[in-house]
């Protein structure tokens, strides 16, 4: 995540039919038997909310499963499947500005996407948007999860890796992660 002016620099991800410019990691996360496992979603993950809650519901576990998806470690949303639908979490509502999976997500959450100049968006701090509980069961207070989301000289594969580290499968998605 580094800085907003950071994130605003790269032209890769921008919203306009550039899926394929689009890099990061779609990841499943399975918990069987009091193990995690971790598996590799279709990068259209990476760019279409619809694709990816397509794959994470098709996880196949008698335990938790959620999806993970970094894009262009600028941002990274949460997907948990549940009885009354797919919940949601966004670590960077301001992403929305550049990136179509992330306007998806806040749309889908009823959440207007930031409307802000260039100059605006410099001077603002990211910030998450969505279900900040999405993991309380498993082990990650909400509370925590929004002092990592607001760690914003990490990168989201940073912040990804440290969730990760707090619920026990730190290890496992390290390796999964591409160096950064």
């Amino acid at each position: 995540m580094a800085s907003t002016s950071d994130q605003r620099s790269r032209d890769s991800g921008s919203t306009g039919n550039d899926s394929d410019r689009v890099t990061g990691s779609a990841l499943g996360v399975l918990q069987e038997g009091g193990s995690w496992q971790i598996t590799r979603l279709d990068d259209s993950a990476l760019s279409s909310l619809d694709d990816a809650a397509r794959q994470v519901r098709s996880l196949r576990t008698e335990g938790a499963s959620f999806g993970l998806v970094d894009v262009d470690h600028e941002f990274f949303v949460i997907l948990r499947p549940g009885p009354s639908g797919m919940r949601l979490m966004l670590s960077d509502a301001t992403a929305s500005l550049d990136y179509d999976l992330a306007a998806d997500v806040l749309d889908e959450l009823n959440v207007d996407v930031p409307d802000m100049s260039d100059e605006e968006l410099e001077d603002t701090d990211p910030w998450g948007e969505g279900d900040m509980a999405i993991l309380e069961d498993l082990g990650l207070p909400p509370g925590v999860l929004e002092i990592i989301v607001s760690e914003t000289d990490l990168y989201a594969d940073e912040q990804l890796q440290s969730v990760a580290e707090r619920m026990g499968f730190g290890e496992e998605l390290e390796r999964h992660l591409p160096d950064s």
